[in-house]
């Protein structure tokens, strides 16, 4: 094993873990914006909204997530919509991220009482009024772990993305072994990844504390 290879790629690969990082951070934050959405679709007793947000989560839930990021990233041209490796990967994560937020969502605003939905129904608040006042601050306090666990998720598939050669940790990482053909990287990178979920988990481990506390 050879450590100073080693040293000298250390830096090299934390440099693309940032934008690892930057892909799970707005792939998720948008995928949480999809969620509500979706979550409120789904919760409509309109059967037409219900099954638009059905499919949604239907197909991206029940399809991997590599067959959607080569869908979106070399399929998308054939409608005359070109993507840079960035933009076909954020928005594959994107999409991903929420369906499987959709059902966080609605699984937490299910799980608030229902006297409480009647209860702002006789204070005169509209349907929205009632979500952004007194269900959706509820339901964000409910779903920390598994919103939690989501990042994390997304994080690791992250790594998905180096089939559309976008550069990230995992893609610098093959670039690298392809180059010396040294398993070298690929330990330094299995270290990185499991100190950002060891992080993350931490932070939201504590964030899931806090909160409980109210």
């Amino acid at each position: 094993m050879d450590f100073q290879y080693i040293l000298n790629i250390i830096p090299i690969l934390l440099k693309s873990s940032l934008k690892t990082l930057q892909l799970t951070v707005v792939s998720v934050s948008v995928g949480s914006l999809l969620g509500i959405v979706f979550a409120l679709i789904k919760l409509q007793k309109n059967r037409f909204l219900y099954m638009i947000g059905y499919l949604y989560t239907w197909v991206f839930r029940g399809t991997p997530l590599i067959l959607q990021i080569i869908f979106i990233y070399y399929g998308l041209p054939s409608f005359g919509i070109d993507l840079s490796p960035m933009q076909g990967a954020l928005i594959a994560l994107s999409l991903n991220s929420g369906a499987y937020m959709a059902e966080i969502i609605r699984g937490g605003i299910t799980s608030i009482d229902k006297g409480q939905f009647e209860a702002a129904k006789a204070l005169g608040f509209t349907y929205m009024q009632t979500m952004r006042r007194i269900i959706l601050p509820q339901t964000f306090r409910v779903i920390i772990a598994p919103v939690g666990n989501e990042f994390i998720t997304m994080l690791k598939d992250t790594a998905l993305v180096s089939v559309i050669a976008m550069t990230e940790l995992m893609r610098t990482a093959q670039t690298m072994y392809a180059a010396k053909f040294s398993i070298e990287p690929y330990m330094v990178v299995a270290v990185i990844y499991l100190l950002l979920t060891s992080v993350f988990t931490t932070v939201f481990s504590k964030f899931e504390r806090k909160l409980s506390v109210y």
